[in-house]
């Protein structure tokens, strides 16, 4: 966490974050819901393969990521694994779109995944998901399904944390950012402008507008919780003014990056190559970020979704 000066660091406690907070701040959040969003099956040919949902497209329709030894073939059918005393659910492949594959369900795609998907833990737990991870795995406003993977920065927060601030006169408002599997993905060019950032659903609604105008009325300041809140505000102001804002965004925020409403966040410690990464450092300063960083890593601070969190300000050349 920072300390009073630019650029330099406190080490605190998640406990302290009240400390860091004043009346009249708004504290935003994303109120994404986890799905079961992971899905096992065969192709036709007789191949094992694994399904990630990327986003929906429709009730019916899903985008996917496909782990299997080979590319699926469009038009042919894929049996997801329904379990021992069920069929399987015949699944029809469409278009591909570069990784991804479109894919038609006989069903709503949110009952399938309801019914047969599996919670999809990240990738460094190394262990089967069960029952219990439905729930561990979200946020305490998690509302909203749509994401494939938590808004790590909300998982620090408890309905006591969140009652304490509201005591302080801390507002807090949510805006919906689903996130996709396609947020985590390395940055593997040389030439940033090459990165093509996968589309994810967003929503700031006219209540979140509103919020953010009382906040800036009062003096306050807009405290994002998360790279993914900082997305979907930053998205709705793409015009120069904060608007509500529904659709999708591929919004790339990197250094140099000018921001209309974001004043302070939360976020965890993210791992280098990563858009996260180069968004926190966007807003706070690379060379900032990066020294504390380094000091996480000495204190063995703990990185990803269940890592350790800093709080953050906005460096003085980031302001639009």
């Amino acid at each position: 966490m920072p300390g009073p000066g630019r650029g330099a660091v406190e080490h605190r406690q998640f406990r302290d974050l009240s400390t860091l907070l004043r009346p009249h701040d708004l504290l935003i959040v994303n109120d994404t819901r986890v799905l079961p969003a992971r899905l096992y099956g065969t192709k036709d040919s007789g191949g094992r393969l694994e399904l990630m949902l990327e986003r929906l497209l429709g009730d019916n329709v899903a985008l996917v990521r496909v782990r299997a030894s080979k590319a699926l073939v469009v038009g042919r059918w894929i049996a997801l694994d329904c379990g021992s005393n069920e069929p399987a659910l015949r699944v029809l492949v469409g278009e591909r779109r570069d990784e991804l594959y479109e894919l038609i369900f006989p069903r709503p795609v949110l009952e399938v995944l309801e019914r047969y998907g599996h919670t999809p833990l990240p990738p460094y737990i190394r262990r089967v998901d069960t029952d219990d991870d439905r729930e561990r795995y979200q946020t305490v406003f998690a509302r909203q399904p749509g994401a494939v993977a938590a808004p790590t920065a909300g998982l620090h927060f408890d309905v006591a944390m969140l009652a304490a601030l509201a005591d302080q006169g801390v507002e807090q408002v949510p805006v919906t950012l689903h996130v996709g599997a396609g947020t985590f993905a390395p940055v593997r060019v040389e030439d940033l402008n090459a990165h093509r950032m996968h589309a994810e659903w967003c929503e700031v609604n006219s209540a979140c507008v509103a919020a953010v105008a009382r906040c800036r009325a009062y003096g306050g300041r807009v405290i994002a919780v998360g790279t993914t809140v900082v997305r979907s505000l930053e998205s709705a102001a793409s015009s120069g003014e904060l608007r509500p804002f529904c659709g999708e965004t591929q919004l790339f925020i990197r250094p140099g990056f000018k921001f209309k409403v974001v004043d302070a966040m939360l976020t965890n410690f993210h791992v280098p190559q990563s858009t996260l990464l180069m968004l926190v450092c966007a807003f706070a300063g690379r060379d900032a970020v990066l020294h504390a960083c380094r000091l996480a890593v000495e204190q063995r601070y703990r990185f990803f979704s269940y890592g350790d969190a800093m709080f953050v300000t906005r460096g003085a050349d980031t302001q639009a």
